[in-house]
């Protein structure tokens, strides 16, 4: 039996994909922060595991205060160092690695696939092309590296939960003028992509996690009230956002678009293409 360790393993990611692979047959275990800060035990851990996967980090909706800031960047850095650092000590390799990457490292004026490189200069952005950057090391050591770049993630749980109670209650509407791009991905997708690249050998280097049909704010908006059929005639207001999470309100004010090119060519179909039958398949 094949074994998968996933750091991150306790959210919204890292639960299903522990579900989903323990389903089809792995042996699944998660990697704890302790484990993370002792060398020769996560040394232990990656010999004994075919498949890594790194999801590590804090969550990225939130206040920005300096002290934050500085846990995002720490959770993420440090965690893909160890891991990396590890792999490099380890006598046996794993086949596989896949770290975790946002399309936030976009910038906001066009929709990118993974080869062009229209990048932003921002606090998340240039978190990203580090993260990326310390995660790819482990092709210098023989092991197939992979960096997927979540979009938002739509499932029962995460993002959407947090959105749903307003939306039912009729509340739900734009933030700002509803313009920005809005990537996302569905969580069924995003897990098959997962088992789609294990399963091809051949595939390594960044993929976009996100749906190939792109909406905005408002298509989302409009979409989530339509499947709920309640009213989405309120504006969050930026101003507001920015007084509630300070700089972390880019994340919403602030969108992305990423094309998910490298996964179409190498001929992974999408389940849920689209923003209206992502919705129509998690909101009843």
């Amino acid at each position: 039996m094949k074994t998968i360790a996933i750091t991150g393993s306790s959210g919204f990611v890292g639960t299903s994909l522990k579900s989903f692979f323990s389903n089809i047959g792995f042996n699944v275990r998660g990697i704890k922060r302790e484990e993370l800060k002792d060398s020769q035990k996560l040394i232990d851990i990656v010999e004994n595991s075919q498949f890594i996967i790194n999801l590590a980090g804090a969550n990225i909706i939130n206040r920005w205060t300096d002290s934050y800031k500085k846990l995002l960047y720490t959770s993420r850095i440090d965690t893909t160092k160890a891991i990396v650092e590890a792999m490099k000590n380890a006598k046996v390799k794993p086949e596989l690695f896949i770290s975790t990457s946002a399309v936030g490292i976009y910038n906001n004026k066009s929709c990118y696939k993974e080869d062009e490189v229209g990048y932003s200069d921002d606090f998340l952005a240039n978190v990203c092309k580090e993260w990326e950057t310390e995660a790819l090391k482990a092709n210098e050591f023989g092991i197939r590296t992979t960096i997927f770049r979540f979009g938002i993630v739509l499932g029962n749980g995460g993002a959407l939960s947090k959105m749903l109670p307003a939306f039912k209650f009729g509340l739900g509407g734009n933030i700002g003028d509803g313009k920005q791009y809005f990537s996302f991905i569905h969580i069924e997708d995003l897990l098959r992509a997962y088992n789609f690249v294990y399963e091809n050998k051949e595939l390594d280097g960044v993929f976009n996690l996100a749906a190939p049909i792109s909406t905005t704010n408002e298509g989302l908006t409009k979409a989530l009230g339509k499947v709920l059929h309640r009213p989405t005639f309120f504006t969050v207001p930026q101003f507001m956002l920015n007084l509630i999470f300070s700089e972390g309100a880019k994340v919403l004010t602030d969108g992305q678009c990423a094309i998910p090119q490298r996964l179409l060519d190498n001929g992974f179909k999408f389940k849920y293409a689209s923003i209206e039958n992502s919705l129509k398949n998690l909101v009843v």
